[in-house]
């Protein structure tokens, strides 16, 4: 157990400065751990709300128990601990491993297994001991960040001036870790900005610290290692690393492949993503397919996924590619008359762009009737006033959630307003062909369901298998399906193709699947429920909780609280619902880029800022006004629709979603602070708060069910819970400590 002896605070001896500088580190971490272990772990990428939560309930016991020693070298052990299972290539794919073992009861990708359910149960067991670990460690790092936070915040003289200094120091530590996740940094720039913040926390003894933190510089380094998740390669094929960036969404790990034919050799460009095979940059010039026979067998596929879009619609003037990708979908148009007159290729990775460009071996993004946009496809659907003949959807499949809610980056690409924007796009006799790597069918019949219900018709479906020729997957396409049905009877060789891809690959699509939409944008969920997966996160959760108060040796802490503790754990909940619900209405207003959550999550901080400066100006204003404004907004905000502003330019458009999304944030600061100011023993006040945010963060589940819009009316009921557990000296128009 951690001992009970008193001992000086870690860091700067002015309680600003130190709350300033460990709310940036605080923060910064946080950030780091939630993108690099999705990345490492790729089950977290769909569950970044274990993480965020986990760092919620380290801060918060810490603030709690914020009176016993808090020494830095309590967050260097553990972090290069788990530094150590994200970089060293063995161990974190052993930890890796926790994604197939747990989508044994949560199906994130197809993991076919034949084992006995009792192997099967031992493994879920197992990856859920490992989770676990991970948790701890996690929770581990931060409680004595809480603990320096708590005691700071408590001691401080000057209330509203010492939580600013933590929401300045909390933006700042966002600002930071976004801006070099924008210039495509690595881990190990990562580590070395934490280590020159952490200098200023160092104690005796220095060389064990200063040790700990080069050893967690030097470490991190590693975590650019390519690892070979493979059983075999086989031998007449030889692998050359390219090089391992780190863009702005994800790990991405470029690999040369030299297949040696009896016609001569054969080169393959392979991308990984977070460790993953995502996609090869494939050459399917003629020249290429006719000399490799063995490689390119004609009677595989007879012909290319990308040679259908223009066999179905020939004569495209201006053709729209989105999740355009390393440049296969692209390279599949330009070749041979009759060619797009000009061709439109979005995708939102630039570091993906900058490969395709580099590497492709048709170089299609060189072409003079290439425009490449670096954007989201929903965005730019909503920005754009071309118009276009032939619309292609690339196979779009993240494997990044959006922020710091349960969506995909790509799940807003696929709800029914999404398409019926896409559709806003075609012109007259316009065809729009959409790929998809559908694993399970329920998803194809989602997809077809959608198109069907937008363009009264019924989709012509395919699905092709994947070969040299492509990764393949479902194929749908609508829009002029008269015209394209004369085109197919027009080729005998594409007729041939479709009717041997119906008989091989027959498909049933009984239309009963529940279609998405932008308030419930669950692709790969087939029903609206809570997934198993979750249920068994919360019980970690709460073990992890019970085993936290027996290694920090205090009482449980909830049995302690009063009334104005409820208060403040009901607005920690409140807030972390209310800052999902924005960034889920700002990544279908504005797009789903990183810029744009930054922007939001950084617009978070800044009004509570003002909120802070208005209580200190007026410190008499009635908060029953603030109460009645935030509930009142609240409320308000669930009846508007903020695709109502979608035709606006972008900037006005930016401005209103910020002003109506801003309104409870900026009452319920108000709220916040006053409540704060007054209120005696801020550490556990506090602590409060970040549990509340931290059930908050379990709450964001019910979306599966209920929707994300309703989120709005939870987030009411939970301010309506802390206006009547609010502190009496701050239901009156008291005047806080300047």
């Amino acid at each position: 157990m951690i001992a009970d002896a008193p001992a000086p605070l870690p860091g700067p001896k002015s309680l600003t400065l130190n709350l300033f500088l460990i709310s940036v580190l605080g923060l910064f971490t946080e950030l780091m751990l939630i993108r690099w272990i999705g990345t490492e772990i790729r089950i977290f990428a769909y569950l970044q709300n274990t993480i965020l939560v986990v760092c919620f309930l380290g801060l918060g016991m810490g603030c709690w128990t914020c009176h016993k020693p808090a020494h830095f070298r309590m967050v260097l052990l553990p972090l290069a601990a788990l530094i150590a299972i994200l970089s060293v290539p063995w161990v974190r794919l052993e930890f890796a491993m926790i994604t197939p073992r747990l989508s044994l009861i949560h199906l994130i990708w197809d993991y076919s297994t034949t084992e006995s359910s009792l192997f099967k149960g031992l493994a879920v067991a197992f990856a859920l001991v490992q989770g676990f670990a991970l948790m701890l460690l996690i929770w581990i790092t931060f409680v004595p960040v809480g603990r320096i936070l708590g005691r700071a915040l408590d001691n401080h003289p000057r209330p509203i001036l010492a939580y600013s200094a933590n929401i300045a120091g909390s933006l700042v530590g966002i600002l930071l870790y976004v801006l070099l996740c924008a210039v495509s940094t690595t881990p190990l720039i990562w580590c070395a900005v934490f280590a020159v913040i952490a200098l200023c926390y160092l104690e005796r003894p220095w060389l064990l610290h200063l040790g700990l933190l080069a050893g967690i510089v030097a470490v991190s380094h590693l975590a650019s290692a390519f690892p070979d998740t493979r059983t075999s390669t086989p031998k007449n094929v030889t692998e050359t690393p390219i090089g391992c960036w780190w863009s702005p969404y994800q790990k991405l790990f470029l690999i040369k492949e030299t297949r040696t034919l009896p016609e001569g050799d054969h080169v393959m460009h392979t991308l990984y993503v977070n460790n993953c095979p995502y996609m090869a940059l494939l050459d399917l010039r003629p020249e290429a397919t006719t000399k490799l026979q063995s490689w390119y067998d004609p009677a595989l596929t007879g012909l290319s996924q990308y040679d259908l879009p223009t066999l179905l619609q020939p004569k495209p003037g201006r053709m729209l590619i989105v999740g355009s990708g390393g440049g296969n979908d692209v390279a599949g148009r330009l070749p041979g008359p009759p060619a797009a007159e000009a061709i439109t290729a979005v995708e939102i990775d630039p570091a993906i762009i900058r490969l395709g460009k580099e590497h492709h071996p048709e170089q299609p993004y060189q072409s003079p009737k290439v425009t490449v946009v670096n954007d989201d496809a929903r965005a730019f659907f909503m920005n754009t006033d071309q118009r276009f003949d032939l619309i292609v959807f690339g196979l779009l499949d993240s494997h990044t959630t959006t922020a710091m809610t349960n969506a995909r980056l790509d799940h807003y690409v696929y709800t029914e307003e999404s398409l019926a924007q896409a559709k806003r796009l075609l012109n007259p006799g316009g065809v729009v062909v959409l790929s998809f790597e559908a694993q399970k069918p329920f998803i194809a019949d989602r997809i077809n369901t959608s198109l069907k219900e937008l363009y009264n018709q019924e989709p012509l479906v395919v699905r092709v298998p994947v070969s040299a020729y492509g990764y393949g997957g479902f194929f749908f396409v609508v829009g002029d399906l008269d015209g394209v049905r004369a085109r197919i009877e027009a080729q005998p060789r594409l007729q041939a193709f479709l009717d041997g891809l119906r008989r091989d690959y027959p498909i049933e699509l009984p239309g009963t699947t529940r279609t998405t939409t932008d308030d419930w944008p669950y692709i790969y969920l087939e029903t609206a429920h809570v997934p198993p997966l979750y249920f068994l996160l919360a019980v970690l959760l709460v073990v992890l909780f019970g085993v936290g108060n027996l290694l920090l040796g205090s009482r449980a802490a909830l049995a302690t609280w009063r009334v104005g503790h409820l208060h403040f754990f009901f607005l920690g909940a409140a807030f972390l619902l209310l800052e999902v619900q924005n960034i889920s209405k700002a990544a279908v207003v504005l797009g789903n880029t990183w810029d744009v959550n930054a922007v939001i999550i950084a617009s978070i901080m800044i009004i509570i800022l003002v909120a802070n400066l208005i209580a200190a100006t007026w410190p008499r204003l009635p908060l029953g006004l603030a109460y009645v404004g935030l509930i009142g907004s609240a409320v308000g905000l669930y009846f508007v629709d903020l695709a109502w502003f979608g035709g606006l330019p972008y900037l006005a458009r930016a401005a209103i979603v910020g002003l109506l999304t801003s309104l409870p944030m900026l009452f319920s600061g108000i709220v916040f602070i006053r409540s704060f100011a007054t209120f005696t023993g801020k550490d556990v006040a506090l602590g409060a708060n970040l549990f509340g945010a931290l059930i908050g963060g379990l709450l964001q589940s019910l979306t599966f069910v209920t929707g994300i819009k309703a989120l709005l009316l939870i987030v009411a009921g939970l301010y309506a819970a802390a206006w009547a557990t609010r502190p009496r000296s701050a239901g009156t128009a008291s005047t806080p400590p300047p």
